[in-house]
């Protein structure tokens, strides 16, 4: 990883100048962030240095990867309005008279592949909440205990 290294000293600041090879998409990853954060590359590599990396978003399941990847992108105010949001769009009613039908066995395939199509925005909408939590507290802002993703 480390290639080179070579110091320089100040009276008040010490630095040390550090040559490596990252992955490619790592360093979009970084490059992204310190755009969005409007701050230099070396001040955003540095940040990641003193906190530990952006949260990851690969070891989700496939299919929410691409909506939790898109959140990178997005400046504070947007992910604010994400971690604040109070229920997906789902019909939650809609949601529970089916899962109660299928505790009796009673959904016809239509209605098992209701279930799943709403299970699935339900559960993107908690992994989308707590992504963007995460990240945020990852750029330094104060996060508190999030409400009841769900409702």
């Amino acid at each position: 990883m480390m290639a080179k290294t070579s110091e320089s000293q100040t009276a008040y600041f010490a630095s040390t100048t550090v040559t490596l090879d990252i992955p490619e998409a790592l360093y979009h990853r970084l490059q992204q962030a310190a755009s969005v954060l409007q701050m230099s590359f070396s001040e955003i590599v540095l940040h990641a240095l003193q906190v530990g990396s952006p949260p990851a978003w690969d070891d989700v399941p496939a299919e929410f990867q691409t909506h939790l990847a898109a959140l990178d992108r997005l400046d504070n105010d947007a992910l604010w309005r994400i971690v604040r949001s109070s229920k997906p769009k789902v019909n939650l009613e809609r949601y529970q008279e089916l899962l109660d039908r299928n505790a009796d066995g009673r959904l016809t395939d239509s209605e098992r592949r209701e279930l799943l199509h709403l299970r699935t925005l339900a559960d993107r909408h908690v992994l989308q909440k707590a992504h963007a939590a995460a990240l945020l507290k990852w750029r330094g802002q104060q996060v508190g205990r999030l409400s009841s993703p769900c409702i």
